[in-house]
């Protein structure tokens, strides 16, 4: 890879894991986009209803989303304290309103994996019981989760491979159902995560190397049996669509905030990145929805870019980040992965606005400011999406993107997300051990 360093100097600046600000230069109109994507609005209709019909076990089995009617949704709360202790601890400037989209807390499994995760196991135990003749598709769902359907279920494995978060949605929900899960969990995988699945009597396969690796084995093993579903996060549509959905639901959040985004008030959504499945489907959901007026920045960390890496060369999931001499190691353990989804960055290509990259420090950082001002506590690879906000209007790449939108004179008018992706489930010595990291 040695011509990519002389090629291009923000490839220097990735390999030499110093902080990067990446506007993508393939980006289009929503118009001229939507109908060449390999994804549409009908699959995330589909997905929606698929959850709707679920509602009612998933209600049965996971009681805490009684409040919800069986849906797994999170709040998102408006957090102006943590927004001026930004602007305050760094100088920067964050224009309009700061908001935060809690998947930190989302039942069940307590990160956004519980969005595409669980709607993949829900979507895979539909197919059975249809095909089984348990159900037709018409009637409550909730008689999937008797006794005799858990035995029945009991006799399918799933397999997924997994940093952590997508290993605790797939585990804990395919165990409620009945089935046999195995989690094939990579090096970075926090033990307290391995424990919790064990706690839920499924099979954690340990391995010394990175995510990639514990994913090719997965799928390997899972594949040499015919009563084995792999749920393959670098190149699911189903997890996707699962993803996708959350944008309909912030949007009648946004409505009952009285938040207007149009023309005039454009929305900035950050969202951190791993392999690219999770920010990949919520981004094609808000884009689904509002167009050319939601503009999506993924945040990474420096020493696992794979997604900045893989489209700003355009190779996608031809290149990992150990092709330029990076580590792939990270605190932010759930962004801990060297090679990007292919099917995902070709998807984004039309659609993202952008990247930026930040070192582990600032997870601690964001992490501690938060916690201490909006007494809400989200994992460090969450924190990652505070970058965006903080750099915005600090980096001439992104100043360029706003005058080159017509957004100069509308930024006061602009409302920011970040999404949080995980948190509840962290137990809470381990918060304690993280409110103490200084790196």
């Amino acid at each position: 890879m040695e011509h990519l360093y002389e090629k291009d100097p923000l490839i220097q600046k990735i390999a030499a894991a110093e902080e990067i600000c990446w506007i993508n230069e393939k980006k289009r109109s929503w118009e001229s986009a939507r109908d060449q994507l390999p994804v549409t609005a009908e699959e995330i209709g589909d997905a929606r209803e698929r959850l709707d019909r679920f509602a009612p076990f998933i209600r049965k089995c996971f009681p805490e989303t009684e409040p919800e009617n069986g849906r797994i949704e999170s709040v998102l709360t408006p957090i102006p304290g943590m927004q001026k202790t930004l602007e305050e601890t760094y100088g920067c400037h964050i224009p309009g309103a700061l908001l935060l989209k809690q998947d930190n807390a989302l039942a069940v499994a307590g990160s956004v994996k519980a969005r595409g995760g669980i709607y993949e196991v829900l979507k895979h135990t539909e197919d059975l019981a249809i095909e089984a003749g348990i159900i037709t598709g018409e009637e409550d769902y909730s008689v999937l989760a008797s006794e005799k359907c858990r035995e029945f279920f009991s006799q399918y494995k799933i397999q997924v491979g997994s940093t952590g978060n997508l290993g605790l949605s797939i585990g804990i929900a395919s165990a409620a159902i009945g089935y046999q899960v195995t989690v094939h969990m990579s090096a970075d995988a926090r033990q307290w995560k391995k424990d919790m699945l064990r706690s839920h009597g499924v099979k954690v396969v340990e391995y010394a190397s990175d995510y990639s690796e514990a994913v090719k084995n997965g799928r390997k093993e899972s594949d040499a049996d015919p009563k084995s579903y792999f749920v393959d996060d670098e190149n699911s549509k189903n997890l996707f669509m699962g993803y996708a959905v959350a944008a309909g639901r912030l949007h009648a959040q946004l409505d009952d905030l009285g938040v207007t985004v149009d023309e005039r008030h454009p929305l900035f959504v950050y969202i951190p990145c791993g392999v690219g499945g999770a920010p990949g489907g919520i981004t094609f959901g808000l884009k689904e929805i509002w167009g050319d007026h939601v503009h999506v920045f993924f945040i990474e960390p420096t020493q696992a870019p794979c997604m900045v890496l893989g489209m700003a060369t355009g190779l996608h999931n031809q290149i990992c980040v150990q092709d330029v001499g990076l580590t792939g190691i990270t605190h932010a353990d759930g962004l801990a992965v060297g090679r990007p989804s292919g099917f995902v960055g070709k998807v984004m290509e039309p659609l993202l606005s952008g990247e930026f990259t930040l070192e582990d420090r600032w997870l601690y950082e964001y992490m501690r400011m938060l916690w201490d001002r909006e007494d809400i506590f989200i994992e460090p690879s969450s924190c990652a999406a505070f970058a965006g906000p903080v750099r915005l209007m600090d980096c001439d790449g992104t100043r360029e993107y706003i005058q080159k939108h017509g957004l100069t004179d509308r930024m006061d008018q602009a409302v920011q997300i970040v999404w949080a992706t995980g948190g509840r489930l962290v137990p809470e010595e381990i918060r304690e051990e993280y409110r103490n990291t200084r790196l």
